[in-house]
């Protein structure tokens, strides 16, 4: 799996690697950090993009971000497209959580998934946020899920 900077630098270490640099890094200058991990997708024709970021707030200071970007060729109703993306998402953060806890940083999921009933990616709403809970992780669906609908929406537009 690659991820990049979002200068476009491919990370050529592990992704947990990198993010241990990154704690070590901000922590020695003195920040505290919260991770927020999300996941977007556009559908483009045939073709699905899908953009995973990881965001490492610090506080009070501003935050950056890294990101794993794929294609898919599979087609999925709006239900399936919501919960890949989740699922992308936990995928991720089950990656990171043991490290970001030894670390004592704090670690949100977020879903690109409207409360407004009005909206079609509600669909999903009830299972994904069962889903990340499930698995022990901070749930956060639109307007807060920034990572996912401001962040990772930003790459596959």
């Amino acid at each position: 799996m690659t991820w990049k900077k979002f200068s476009g630098e491919v990370i050529h270490s592990s992704i947990l690697e990198e993010v241990e640099k990154v704690i070590e890094r901000e922590y020695e200058a003195g920040n505290k950090l919260k991770v927020c991990i999300g996941t977007d997708s556009q559908v483009k024709g045939n073709i699905t993009d899908f953009a995973t970021v990881i965001v490492f707030l610090r506080e009070q200071k501003g935050g950056f971000m890294f990101i794993h970007q794929e294609r898919s060729t599979q087609k999925m109703s709006i239900k399936e497209r919501m919960l890949t993306e989740v699922q992308k998402s936990i995928e991720t953060a089950y990656t990171l959580c043991d490290l970001l806890d030894l670390y004592d940083v704090d670690l949100e999921v977020h879903a690109d998934i409207n409360t407004n009933p009005q909206f079609k990616s509600n669909a999903a709403l009830h299972e994904a946020m069962g889903y990340i809970l499930s698995m022990g992780f901070v749930f956060k669906a639109k307007p807060e899920a920034f990572a996912s609908s401001a962040c990772a929406n930003k790459m596959v537009q």
